[in-house]
């Protein structure tokens, strides 16, 4: 028996952002501020555990607040997630190693996310790209949920 397994997706959203990639590099590894900005629209955030540094990570719990009852992975109406930071380069990049606590293979694997901290012009281009994404999550459904981040990236640190 021959198992065939998809293509891993890759997901990516960048954004301009008036602000170094020192403050932006703080908000991975401030809990307070990583909940402010870190959950996309129509969702909550809430962190759970944090250790901020290569090894340790965080778990967070995004909660849907606009969306019917069933949409969660992990409950009904959340999404707990379990972060490890792979690398934290300070003003360069950071890695996270992501897993959605979920029954549902289209959720199961480790996905890997890696923020990029581009010095430019007017601030610093902050790119986000997510490599290995499990199947049950759409890219254009994701790469607007990056996007919305960055854009609450940005008003915390502007």
């Amino acid at each position: 028996m021959t198992i065939e397994l998809s293509a891993a997706q890759t997901h990516s959203a960048s954004r301009v952002i008036l602000a170094s990639p020192r403050t932006l590099f703080r908000a991975f590894v401030d809990p307070e501020m990583m909940a402010s900005w870190r959950a996309p629209d129509g969702m909550s955030a809430t962190i759970d555990a944090f250790d901020p540094r290569v090894g340790g990570g965080y778990i967070i719990t995004l909660t849907y607040l606009e969306r019917p009852p069933g949409s969660g992975k992990t409950t009904t109406d959340s999404d707990i997630v379990h972060v490890e930071f792979a690398e934290l380069a300070a003003e360069e990049r950071v890695v996270e190693l992501v897993r959605f606590e979920s029954d549902d293979p289209a959720f199961a694997g480790e996905m890997r996310l890696t923020t990029c901290f581009t010095p430019v012009a007017d601030g610093t281009r902050v790119t986000m790209t997510a490599e290995q994404v499990p199947s049950g999550i759409g890219k254009e459904k994701h790469e607007a949920s990056i996007a919305a981040s960055l854009r609450e990236l940005a008003l915390l640190a502007e």
